[in-house]
């Protein structure tokens, strides 16, 4: 969905709730300026993106690390490690 800045203004409830479903492109001068998501929409898409401490990591997602491996179509990669040191 796109609107105008000023018909965003008018309407700042309205476009918050249709936030909900699916952002919402704010323009000015004809062009996208803002875009409005969810919270829920923001944190999919910050979560894990920044690095954080472990301590900071919730048990949920130190579980899924824990339970985590890679597929062995990459087990080629490894070799790319052979030699290196911190």
């Amino acid at each position: 969905m796109k609107v105008t800045s000023s018909e965003f203004q008018q309407h700042v409830g309205r476009y918050q709730d249709a936030a909900q479903q699916a952002p919402v492109a704010i323009t000015k001068n004809g062009r996208t300026h803002t875009v409005l998501v969810s919270a829920a929409f923001f944190e999919m898409v910050t979560k894990g993106r920044v690095a954080r401490k472990v301590e900071d990591l919730d048990p949920e997602t130190l579980k899924a690390i824990a339970g985590s491996s890679v597929p062995e179509e990459f087990n080629h990669l490894d070799k790319l490690l052979d030699g290196w040191t911190a």
